[in-house]
This record gives C-alpha cells, sequence and structure tokens, in this order.
C-alpha cells in the first residue's frame, strides 16, 4: 500500500492521497509543538508523496489553520486537498472571560494556543464567517473539503452515554449544510460532509443530505467496528466516503496495552487494555507491528477513501508512512476474525489489491 495513491472523492474532480495528514497536533493538542517542527512535518509529509492535510478552527482555536497557511506557500496549491470544519466560532477572549463555558475541559486538550474561545453555532451567518476566517488563515482563496463539525458538541464516548445526548442536527442541516451546499454547487467548494467522533448521528445526516464524505474519528478501527453495518454498509451503498481519523484511538494502538495507555482522550479501562493485549499477541505470532495494523485495516473498507494519522515531528511522519506501507500477510488477518478480536464480516487488507 503506498501513501501517495490517489482516491477520487465525490463528483467534482477531487482527488486526495489514501494517507493523509491530521493538523489537531499542530493546535498544540496535549503538548506544544514548535513552528520549526510544523515545518518540518509538512515538509517531510508532501515530500513523502502526503497530498492531503485537514485542520479546523477548534484545533488550538485557530493555531493550526494559521501554521497550516504559514506552510503551504512551499507546495503547488493545485497539487493539494486542504480539508477544514465549520461549527465552531471563535470569539476573542475578555479579560476574566471564562475560557469555554460551552466546552468542558477544552483546556486539557489544547495548551498555550491564541485568546479565544470557542462556542458552538451552525447558523448560516457563523459558518459564512468561519469560512473567511479560515480561508484567511489558511491564505487559500478556496477549500476542497468542509465539514461540519462536532454537531454532537463532542458527546462522552464513555460506554452508557447517549449519543444524542446534545443534538444540533437540525441547526446543522437547516444552517450550515444550506451553506455548504449552495458553496459546493458554486464550485468555491468541492466536497462537503460532517466530521465528528460518534458514527450514530452520521448514519442520520447520510439519510438527510447530499453529502459527499463523512470524518469519522476513532469509531472504526482495529479495536472498533460497531459502525460496520450502522454507517459504513449504508455510506457504501449511498456513495458517501468515509475519511478515518484517530486510527489509533488517541494512541493505545500505538503504545499497545501499557500502563497508562490512551484510548479516546483518556487513560485506558481495563477491557480495552485486555482486548488490545490479546490483539498484540497476534501480532507478535506474525511478526507485524500493532501501529501498522492499526494505520491499514480500516482502508480495506470500500467506502474508506483515506486514513489521517497526525504527527508532531518529522521522525513521527516517517514512521507513519513506513507502518502504512508494512506488508502484512493475510494469516494475521485471519487469526484476528478467528480469535474473534475483529468483526467477522470485516473487510481486510489484501496485498494483491492494495
Amino acid at each position: 500500500m503506498k501513501v501517495g495513491k490517489r482516491q477520487e472523492l465525490g463528483v467534482h474532480g477531487l482527488e486526495i492521497t489514501c494517507m493523509g495528514f491530521g493538523g489537531a497536533p499542530f493546535g498544540n493538542l496535549f503538548a506544544t509543538v514548535s513552528e520549526s517542527d510544523v515545518t518540518d512535518c509538512l515538509v517531510t509529509a508532501h515530500s513523502l508523496g502526503i497530498r492531503y492535510f485537514d485542520t479546523a478552527p477548534l484545533y488550538g482555536y485557530g493555531l493550526s489553520e494559521q501554521r497550516y497557511g504559514a506552510n503551504f506557500s512551499r507546495f503547488r496549491r493545485d497539487e493539494f486537498a486542504i480539508s477544514t470544519k465549520v461549527g465552531y466560532s471563535l470569539i476573542p477572549l475578555q479579560e476574566n472571560d471564562p475560557q469555554n463555558p460551552k466546552i468542558p475541559n477544552s483546556d486539557q486538550f489544547f495548551i498555550d494556543h491564541p485568546p479565544f474561545k470557542a462556542v458552538f453555532d451552525y447558523s448560516a451567518e457563523a459558518v459564512k464567517k468561519s469560512l473567511v476566517e479560515s480561508m484567511e488563515r489558511l491564505k487559500t482563496d478556496r477549500l476542497d473539503i468542509v465539514y461540519i463539525h462536532d454537531p454532537d458538541e463532542g458527546v462522552s464516548l464513555k460506554p452508557g452515554v447517549d449519543p444524542y445526548a446534545s443534538s444540533h442536527f437540525k441547526e446543522a442541516m437547516n444552517g450550515a449544510y444550506r451553506v455548504l451546499d449552495e458553496l459546493r454547487s458554486q464550485g468555491v467548494v468541492k466536497a462537503i460532509g460532517v466530521g465528528m467522533n460518534q458514527w450514530q448521528m452520521l448514519a442520520d445526516f447520510a439519510r438527510a443530505g447530499d453529502f459527499d464524505c463523512f470524518l469519522l474519528a476513532g469509531r472504526y478501527t482495529l479495536l472498533e467496528q460497531d459502525s460496520l453495518r450502522g454507517l459504513l454498509s449504508d455510506c457504501e451503498r449511498k456513495g458517501v466516503q468515509i475519511v478515518i481519523g484517530g486510527p489509533y484511538n488517541s494512541g493505545i494502538l500505538v503504545t499497545g496495552a501499557v500502563e497508562g495507555a490512551y484510548y479516546n482522550y483518556s487513560v485506558a479501562p481495563p477491557p480495552i487494555l485486555q482486548k488490545v493485549s490479546e490483539i498484540q499477541k497476534v501480532c507478535e505470532r506474525h511478526g507485524v507491528r500493532l501501529a501498522a495494523a492499526a494505520l491499514q485495516f480500516p482502508l480495506a473498507h470500500p467506502a474508506v477513501v483515506s486514513v489521517i494519522p497526525g504527527g508532531r515531528t518529522a521522525f513521527e511522519v516517517k514512521a507513519n508512512v513506513e507502518l502504512f506501507e508494512e506488508d502484512i500477510p493475510s494469516d494475521f488477518w485471519a487469526e484476528l476474525k478467528n480469535e474473534r478480536l475483529i468483526d467477522e464480516e470485516a473487510p481486510v487488507p489484501d496485498l494483491e489489491t492494495l
């Protein structure tokens, strides 16, 4: 499997590489990333064939987009694709202003960021303003893909939590969707979608609108396939393509089942550690790196068009590319199914076709 393999997305001539780059780390997600490391990451990614770069206003409250914009002039604009998102409006912080009153624990994620707070707003006016601001930060006059971001307010991913506990579905369809649909018809945007960390509401969006793609973060991975029947099968039938974010489930599919391993933005619970440990045993028997299996697995599904891990250093970018292109024997995938560690109906990579 080659990083630079191009896949057609939508019906307006857009192509993206089957491995992209997730820009959340450039918003200083959990840790500060230096400007020199940002540049090294992007130059390295481009040199290795990556031509799809994702970001969002939320990532560092504009910082990730600014950093992309400061570096994209190094590359020809028509040879790479950019995606960003709408739904979080950035508002300058005032003195003694609470950081983000509607986004609990937001500062546990992004640190050392510009003085803004983010509020949910899916109205047409807010979306238009957000897009103008994003293009200014990105220093571009057009966007390739725009996702409606977290219309569930980033609902908790803990077991038993109602995925519809907070819903902006109607506002997103009546506001953001109509704006993006019009911009797509005008050619300002080539593809539109929704990006979130759950699959249930995405299935509703698939039925409600004419979307080109969804960004599904962490819900179709080597560790989780609950979305296989409820979302991916429907998307395949409708021609809605899937970009996979969070292929490592916040890190545990890189680190393995070690103490303090992260899963879905928090410390992994014992059942998850146990399952990852069992997957690791199969990896060891076949000489396969856990992270390589995690990165390659989602792309076997015909609805999946790209996977977008992030990176903080050029070394991490190179490592991701090596993992992405590593050969994995078919016996490995067969054993995972035999041991019921992945869904028996989940498509698996085939060396002859990838």
